[in-house]
């Protein structure tokens, strides 16, 4: 990767990281003081607490993100310790599923005149696991990739002792 696209998705990164902590800050200021009444339309409190738990989720893919953009850019992300990394990514995707599906579950109560709105998010919850089966057949390759590149290494050194 070069420097240009390593700086660029560093600086998404933070930007997004930076934009998580914010509305989780918002989140729990609005908990702690209450000064944001529910009107009974939706439980409010539960909507929070969801959210906060989701931009953890979020948070745990961006560290991972970023030590993985790391390790390629030292040129060792074809190792065992990036498979840490991808995992995470995969937890931290599965979470986010499951939050997705917690809101679908609280929302789904004022959803009874037109219960599409429910089913289009449940959709949105099962495509948001399909984005995390798409990372675990990356891991995958990663795993045929790291086993190769093992491989040559090992045929390199009975090369190296053979001349």
């Amino acid at each position: 990767m070069g420097k240009l696209t390593v700086g660029a998705l560093r600086a998404v990164l933070v930007v997004v990281l930076v934009g998580t902590v914010f509305v989780q800050t918002l989140m729990l200021w609005a908990l702690i003081s209450g000064k944001d009444p529910e009107d009974g339309s939706l439980p409010l409190t539960a909507l929070r607490v969801i959210t906060i738990l989701g931009m953890v989720s979020v948070q745990v893919a961006l560290v991972c993100v970023w030590r993985l953009v790391t390790m390629v850019r030292h040129g060792t992300v074809f190792s065992d310790v990036a498979f840490r990394y991808v995992d995470g990514v995969i937890g931290a995707i599965v979470a986010a599923a499951l939050v997705w599906f917690a809101v679908t579950a609280v929302n789904a109560p004022g959803q009874r005149d037109d219960p599409g709105v429910t089913l289009i998010m449940g959709g949105v919850g099962v495509a948001i696991l399909g984005v995390a089966l798409i990372v675990l057949v990356l891991r995958m390759l990663l795993v045929q990739a790291v086993a190769r590149d093992a491989e040559a290494a090992q045929m390199q050194a009975e090369l190296d002792e053979v001349i």
